[in-house]
């Protein structure tokens, strides 16, 4: 498998024109960052459970037109990851690199499918509105709660893997049907309460980032084209909610792994009140100094290893 190194992929986002990696704009970048996470971090995980799984479970038809899925349709553990760009295209790469990348007999890797993949024709032609852009997320929730409950249902291992905007769709997950949907979780670059301005200029079309991981700043270059903005104020409707009020009423996340950079320019910095909140609830919290991508390079091992058991 090609490697990728940090200085390559930075070079390659300056060739392609990403100044800034922002909230609204996530997805420009996530998908060379995750091919080089999962490249470089994964080809070191485990590889020493090759056993098939003894109970034959395979995957029902109406399952699979949710999904992208690759390994062991038996595998008694199930990774599931929650799309990292806010895209009306379906993403392969993440779920073929971690099979590819992990060589085991015993998982399962699956992409669940959100409501503008599903449907890319819902954002042509108009803009939608903000509720519609709620709306759409509420889909794209229910997708993936019934992807996750019917491979518990199966008597398996599940785990939910969010990646930036994945990371607000899991938070989404875990507010609306609970932290028992799933068995674990790794969320990496996220906010629990990302600031009020970020995603209320993106609902206008304008893009924001986060000076030194802290201070709000908007970008010169607008939001253009339809689809675009409709796919911002998709990400705007979901970075609006307040997950440290959603999961007040939930006594323990000691099963979600938490990792955050300290001058993350795309959502920022975790604050003081979200740590304490995630260490009230027993959260584990990885944090380190760096960026945006920096997080990816330095911590996603230790993040597999602490949140999955996987190394």
């Amino acid at each position: 498998m090609k490697k990728y190194n940090q200085s390559a992929i930075e070079k390659l986002l300056v060739s392609r024109g990403a100044k800034r990696i922002n909230f609204s704009q996530v997805h420009l970048v996530s998908n060379l960052i995750l091919i080089a996470f999962l490249s470089i971090v994964l080809a070191s995980c485990s590889k020493d459970d090759d056993r098939p799984s003894s109970e034959k479970k395979g995957i029902s038809e109406e399952i699979k037109e949710l999904i992208y899925f690759k390994g062991n349709e038996n595998a008694s553990t199930v990774i599931i990851n929650a799309q990292s760009d806010p895209s009306t295209e379906f993403s392969t790469f993440e779920v073929d690199l971690i099979v590819e990348s992990l060589n085991t007999a015993d998982l399962l890797a699956v992409n669940v499918h959100q409501a503008q993949t599903l449907n890319p024709s819902i954002l042509d032609g108009n803009g939608i509105t903000l509720d519609q852009a709620i709306a759409l997320n509420t889909e794209s929730i229910e997708m993936l709660y019934k992807v996750v409950t019917y491979f518990k249902d199966q008597g398996r291992t599940v785990y939910v893997l969010g990646i930036s905007f994945g990371a607000f769709i899991t938070q989404e997950l875990i507010a609306k049907k609970g932290i028992d949907s799933a068995d674990k979780y790794l969320i990496i670059t996220g906010r629990l309460d990302i600031n009020d301005i970020i995603w209320q200029w993106s609902l206008e079309g304008i893009n924001g980032f986060f000076e030194n991981g802290v201070t709000p700043m908007i970008d010169p270059e607008p939001v253009v084209g339809v689809d675009e903005r409709n796919l911002a104020k998709i990400t705007a409707g979901i970075g609006m909610n307040r997950y440290t009020k959603l999961f007040k009423p939930i006594e323990d996340l000691s099963s979600v792994t938490y990792i955050y950079g300290a001058t993350d320019e795309a959502v920022g910095r975790l604050t003081t009140e979200e740590i304490e909140f995630l260490e009230l609830k027993n959260a584990n919290i990885i944090a380190g100094s760096g960026n945006y991508s920096e997080t990816f390079f330095d911590f996603i091992t230790q993040g597999f290893k602490e949140a999955f058991g996987i190394e």
